[in-house]
Formats: C-alpha cells, sequence, structure tokens
C-alpha cells in the first residue's frame, strides 16, 4: 500500500492529509507539539471558562476556502459564527468606520466615500468564489477566468497607498490601511494591496467569522475528516532529521523553508537549497490576551458590535507604524489588532467577563514587552479599559516561535510579504510545492497561496503528489 509522511498537524498539513487519504494513500502526520492545529489552538490562557485563540481567529478566507468548503467540515462540528459588525477601525475625534458583510450596508456607513468603495469591491466579492480558485494557488498558471484574474491582479500588484486614493475621508482610507496591514510591510510597498483586496472581497462574499468554541474547531474538524478517511495523528512526534521520518513513498512538509533544510539537509538539490536558504522572514507578533470585565468601552459605537477592530489612526499613522517595525524600530504606537470573538460566539466568555485577543506589529526577533504599547493603544479609542481587566497573557515573538517552530523569529506568516516572495513563494518553479526531490514536498503557509487559515497549501501539494503517484 502506498503510504505518505506529513510531517506538521497545522491546517495545510491536516488538508494534505485528508486528500491523500482519500485517495486510498496509508496517510500518518507527526507533530511536534502535543496538540494539533499549529496557530489554530484555543485554550483558556487568562481566567477559567475564557476561550481564547493562540494566533489564527477571524477567517473569512477560511470561509471561503474551496477545499474547506469541499470537505464539509460542518459533519464534524466546525460551525461559523458571524459577528454584526465584521470590522471596525476607530479614529481619536471619536469617529471611524466600519466594514459589513452586506456591501450595501458598508456602502452606507462610508458616506460619500461609499460609491467608490462599492465600485472596487463588488465585483471582486461577486466573482470571490470563481476568483478563489485562481487566487488561492500559484501565481505562475493559465487562468481559468483571464479576465476576472486580469481585474483583481493589476490592484493587487499596487501598494496600498495606490488603492487608497479612491477615497478621500480618514474614515474609508483608515479601513484599509488596517485590512492591508495584514501584509506586515510599509503600504507603499508594491504587492500590499493584494491581501487589503482579498481580504475585503472575501468578507463581503463570506463575511468575518469565528469558529464557535474556537479556533481549534477547525483543525479538530479536519482531524476528524482525517481519521474518517483512515489517517493518523501521532502528537509529541518532532522530526528533526531524515532519520526520524519513517519509510514512506511521499513526504510532505508542512514546515518553513528552513525547517525544512534543518531536516533534508544535503539530499535536496543545490538549486532548491540555495533558494529555501534565501527564503526571508518578516516582521512578528506580540500577542497580549485579556480578561475584560463587561467587554472593552470604544468610543466610536461600532467597535462595540465588531468581531474585529483595527488600531492605528489614520492610514499615514498605520504606514508610519509598518515602516518603523521594518527598519527594526518599536513605534510608539504600533499597529494592533483586536479581536472579540466573543461577540459572535458566547460561548468563549463566562457570564460579563470576556475574552479579548490582541497582538502588535513588532520587529522580527523583537525580546521587548510590548504590553503597555498594546494596552496604550486600546486605551486611546476605549478609555477605561485598564480599569476593567482582571487578567492577562501575553506571548513575545521568542515565546510565538517556541509555540510554532514555523513562525521563525515570531513572524506568524511564515515569511515576509515582500514582492519577490509574494509572487515566487517559496522559489521560482512551476511546482513551488515539489523539494526536487521524489516524493518530498512542501505544503507551510511559505507556499501559494500564503498565510492564513484555508488548507490551500496543503490541497495545492496534495495535487502534486497525487500526479506524481498518478492517482
Amino acid at each position: 500500500m502506498t503510504e505518505a509522511i506529513v510531517v506538521g498537524a497545522g491546517p495545510n498539513g491536516l488538508t494534505a492529509a485528508v486528500l491523500l487519504a482519500r485517495a486510498g494513500v496509508k496517510v500518518t502526520v507527526l507533530e511536534a507539539a502535543d496538540q494539533i492545529g499549529g496557530g489554530t489552538r484555543t485554550s483558556e490562557l487568562t481566567l477559567p471558562g475564557l476561550l481564547h485563540d493562540h494566533c489564527s481567529a477571524i477567517h473569512p478566507v477560511g470561509a471561503g476556502s474551496p477545499v474547506l468548503r469541499a470537505l464539509d467540515l460542518e459533519r464534524h462540528g466546525l460551525v461559523w459564527r458571524q459577528p454584526e459588525v465584521d470590522l471596525a477601525h476607530p479614529l481619536d475625534d471619536g469617529t471611524g468606520a466600519s466594514m459589513w458583510r452586506s456591501l450595501a450596508d458598508t456602502e452606507a456607513a462610508l458616506g460619500a466615500d461609499g460609491h467608490a468603495w462599492r465600485r472596487l469591491f463588488e465585483p471582486l466579492s461577486s466573482d470571490f468564489d470563481a476568483l478563489a480558485g485562481e487566487v488561492f494557488g500559484p501565481v505562475l498558471h493559465v487562468p481559468k477566468h483571464p479576465l476576472r484574474m486580469a481585474f483583481f491582479g493589476v490592484r493587487a500588484l499596487q501598494p496600498a497607498s495606490w488603492i487608497a486614493r479612491r477615497w478621500r475621508s480618514d474614515g474609508a482610507r483608515a479601513l484599509f490601511a488596517g485590512v492591508a496591514a495584514h501584509a506586515f510591510q510599509p503600504l507603499h510597498t508594491p504587492t500590499t494591496a493584494a491581501i487589503g483586496l482579498m481580504l475585503i472581497s472575501a468578507g463581503h462574499r463570506h463575511g468575518w467569522p469565528v469558529a464557535q468554541g474556537g479556533s481549534r474547531a477547525i483543525t479538530d474538524a479536519l482531524a476528524a475528516t482525517l481519521q474518517d478517511a483512515g489517517g493518523i495523528v501521532e502528537t509529541g512526534r518532532r522530526v528533526r532529521s531524515v532519520a526520524d521520518l519513517p519509510a514512506a513513498d511521499i513526504v510532505m512538509f508542512d514546515l518553513s523553508p528552513h525547517g525544512v533544510i534543518d531536516i533534508m539537509g544535503r539530499r535536496l538539490p543545490g538549486r532548491v537549497r540555495r533558494a529555501l536558504g534565501r527564503w526571508r522572514y518578516g516582521p512578528a507578533a506580540f500577542k497580549l490576551d485579556l480578561a475584560v470585565q463587561g467587554g472593552i468601552p470604544w468610543t466610536y459605537p461600532e467597535a462595540r458590535r465588531a468581531g474585529t477592530v483595527h488600531l492605528g489612526g489614520t492610514f499615514e499613522e498605520v504606514d508610519a507604524a509598518e515602516r518603523a517595525i521594518g527598519r527594526g524600530e518599536l513605534p510608539q504606537r504600533p499597529f494592533v489588532l483586536v479581536g472579540q470573538q466573543y461577540l459572535a460566539d458566547p460561548t468563549r466568555s463566562a457570564g460579563d467577563v470576556h475574552p479579548i485577543w490582541a497582538y502588535a506589529h513588532v520587529p522580527n526577533g523583537y525580546s521587548g514587552d510590548a504590553s503597555a504599547a498594546i494596552l496604550d493603544q486600546i486605551e486611546r479609542f476605549a478609555p477605561g479599559t485598564k480599569e476593567r481587566i482582571l487578567a492577562t497573557a501575553k506571548r513575545n515573538p521568542a515565546e510565538m516561535a517556541e509555540y510554532n517552530l514555523n513562525f521563525v523569529g515570531g513572524d506568524i506568516a511564515t515569511g515576509a510579504n515582500t514582492p519577490r516572495q509574494v509572487v515566487l513563494r517559496p522559489r521560482f518553479a512551476l511546482d513551488p510545492y515539489h523539494l526536487g526531490v521524489p516524493g518530498h514536498y512542501i505544503c507551510s503557509a511559505a507556499t501559494p497561496p500564503g498565510a492564513g487559515v484555508h488548507g490551500m497549501c496543503g490541497y495545492h501539494a496534495a495535487r502534486s503528489a497525487l500526479r506524481y503517484l498518478r492517482l
């Protein structure tokens, strides 16, 4: 019987394992940690009864992922919960801008800028499901929908600052800035528009939902689906070298490029080893979880109903903060993401005490404590928050890297979103998942289409392996 080993039980590794197992391959997944999930783990980090997502939290591309939808994870308990307001971006004067799943509601809320917002995102969101099959894969391919791809691609290659010229108000420009800043890059950098366009388009099509019970529900459902197909998962099995790998026809690595080199070493062809060795890691995340009595008292009313709140002020302030971390500096006011998942999923709270998920963008390998800067940013837009905090839990970049070996230097995206790496990840090749050794593949977020809980990296890597096996 054909056998496969998958190293890493994150969403991509588990997705690849499911597809291989369903094709009749005997699959074993080896996970170094004691729990599966990679960045999708959830636990009580502050107080008993409060469920905090460890890393990934909000899932527009998860709900819209072609492969996750096809796997019907709802059969194994995955339930998507939608907040009333998807995203809010407050400003200092108590106003701000918000995004709803409804494009019409968002247009109305943005006032004079609403029409320009709709004109950009209506075609992208209405075509999202067809577009996802194109953009959630390698850049080098023959498009099935060339006109749709052209409409998206021409804009996606632009800096976010160019796209933001479409809007005049600080609110609309800041709203786009906060989403584009998920690239962890200065907003004048080419290709930074891509992430903003994709996440907003996904939101207007599928919303910005959370998984009921925590992000762990996604990988729990994947693991149950794998078990149904005959595959197994072994936790506490760290692979340090090829000597730790059982004999198999297929080896799939849900690891960062440098992690693959550490294991494979000279067994990789020189050109592949050199290409993976050039892989660059980006800025890091400093994570702060809070237990807050009564929730956060935002001065901007829509933020009190929003599943996600971006804190960074105007477009120019967000861009300045991203430039600073790119220079290795922690700005006084870093860009901060706040998750209020309990608004869509009340099961995460304990009475009137609610779990608040937050992280700041910081330089890669940052060794300081950004807790005060994060709290100051929250207090800036929600005075009185500090008085409501009952408990905290923090995780710095070094601890993020220890928690997940793919988060090198605290980089939760598994690689810098530079223009070159966005287009040619992890190396220039028609099949970027194949490692140049028969039957060996990489399927982590370093491969197309990149970071996010969507499983599409695992999907494409598994398809490449099945072509090799002629299955």
